[in-house]
């Protein structure tokens, strides 16, 4: 999930963006709770597009993928069962999200941990010893309450944590951890796929257990002391619904809607099945998204590097812009190839040039929409309003995610090259969102943030003078 601050307002100053022990123990705590996050995101499509894996599993779809290509493309791996295995996980999050934020506000982001990460433990075991689809599925709801501890926890730590000036570089070290642990995901599927004897997508899932319990209290012994204010709070949904937290409130439900709504989870999910879609090979497919893997890992660096230089709202608004116009062109380029009816096919020279615009479109997500999805509700929520605002974020998050895991191969198979022209709208408006809604929060302290508020044209109205720091109520 994505994290507030109120350690900062002690001492986060005082490090001068240093490199200290605190911020090395930092990126370590982001990496590992970031891995298994994006670990999961990436696997699933992976082995979805193994043969031996839809034969044992999903043996309709299988036989349907195997048709001359005189079939309709677009609708080859449209069903809902399969759909489910990669939508479950998401789902579990979203209900876990909300335990974990009173868990995590009672009893700390150790405990909160330690239970998410047995959990996801298990569910890994049964993801990999699955002998029918229900099993797969229970496994990935396991998988999901870990995903859902993780995200609550761990990029809290972060914006409390990180003094100011470099706030959204550590922020973003967890989604970096998250884009290495896609790029991991899709490296092992295209090793794993190679395995003749056809379980290779057992070693795939039973993989998720790189991230274990073992080392969850070294990692977060830092957070006793932050967990301890957080358990003074009370009745943060109460306070959060008040009118002077009502910017948190919308940015804290509308951001990570609009990060879902990119339509990125297309890709982050069913990269090789919508490779294999256009006409790419098996390997050319599971290839095809370890490229996507690795654009995506080297642009959210470049995230790290600018946020905290450049501002939050430059990166929003080219990523936005840049998103749109690869949209447009993948769509268009669908639509001359595939038309309408899904009948057609690729030269190479032209999925290449789709592959190069669906690589463009990461990079853009990448720097921008990806890491600054987590961090802008992370840094903006004040300590009465933190767990509710971050359980609001992840839960919205979440439910997107689910929706588009469940339903995008069947949205393909009814809206055709119209899908992507259909999340091109929807940058749209959220491109516009951000230009007058959204101030730039860089450099700020968040127990200052309401100075950027009290500043904005629209949000003024709804903060009091007495909650600006510095404001004498008595001549304001």
């Amino acid at each position: 999930m994505a994290g507030g601050g109120f350690v900062a307002q002690s001492g986060g100053r005082n490090y001068e963006g240093g490199v200290t022990a605190f911020v090395i123990i930092t990126c370590l705590v982001a990496a590992m709770g970031g891995l298994i996050f994006g670990y999961d995101i990436g696997i699933s499509g992976g082995v979805t597009s193994m043969d031996s894996f839809l034969k044992k599993f999903f043996p309709s779809v299988y036989n349907k993928e195997k048709e001359e290509r005189h079939d309709n493309m677009y609708c080859k791996f449209d069903s809902h069962l399969l759909q489910l295995f990669t939508s479950s996980l998401y789902l579990a999050a979203l209900v876990a999200s909300f335990f974990s934020s009173t868990v995590t506000r009672l009893f700390g982001r150790k405990i909160s941990m330690l239970c998410g990460g047995l959990v996801f433990l298990a569910g890994a075991i049964v993801n990999g010893a699955a002998k029918n689809v229900a099993m797969l599925i229970i496994g990935r709801l396991l998988l999901g309450v870990g995903v859902g501890f993780a995200n609550q926890s761990v990029p809290i730590y972060l914006s409390e944590m990180a003094p100011a000036q470099i706030r959204g570089a550590l922020n973003i070290g967890f989604q970096m951890a998250i884009t290495i642990g896609i790029l991991a995901a899709n490296l092992i599927n295209y090793g794993t796929s190679k395995i003749e004897d056809g379980y290779g997508w057992r070693i795939s899932l039973a993989l998720a257990a790189i991230r274990g319990a073992d080392n969850v209290e070294a990692e977060f012994q830092d957070l006793v002391d932050a967990s301890e204010a957080a358990k003074k709070v009370e009745n943060p949904w109460k306070n959060i619904l008040q009118p002077r937290y009502r910017p948190q409130l919308v940015i804290c439900a509308l951001i990570p809607f609009f990060q879902q709504i990119t339509g990125i989870n297309v890709i982050m999910f069913y990269a090789p099945v919508l490779f294999k879609t256009l006409g790419f090979g098996d390997d050319a497919s599971l290839m095809s998204a370890v490229i996507l893997g690795m654009v995506n890992v080297v642009c959210t660096a470049v995230s790290i590097y600018s946020a905290d230089r450049f501002g939050r709202r430059i990166l929003f608004l080219e990523g936005g812009i840049q998103m749109i116009i690869c949209q447009i062109l993948v769509g268009v380029m669908i639509a001359i190839n595939f038309g309408t009816n899904g009948v057609g096919e690729m030269s190479g020279s032209t999925a290449n040039f789709v592959l190069f615009l669906i690589c463009a479109y990461v990079a853009a997500f990448a720097w921008s929409w990806g890491p600054l999805g987590w961090l802008v509700p992370s840094e903006i929520c004040p300590l009465e309003i933190r767990s509710a605002g971050q359980a609001i974020n992840v839960s919205v998050n979440m439910f997107f995610t689910f929706f588009i895991g469940q339903f995008f191969l069947t949205m393909l198979c009814h809206f055709k090259f119209g899908l992507f022209l259909f999340f091109a709208g929807f940058v749209v408006i959220m491109t516009i969102f951000i230009y007058f809604f959204l101030p730039e929060t860089k450099n700020v302290p968040i127990e200052e943030m309401n100075t950027v508020w009290k500043a904005h044209w629209f949000w003024s109205k709804y903060i009091p003078h007495d909650a600006v720091i510095g404001v004498d109520t008595h001549t304001a």
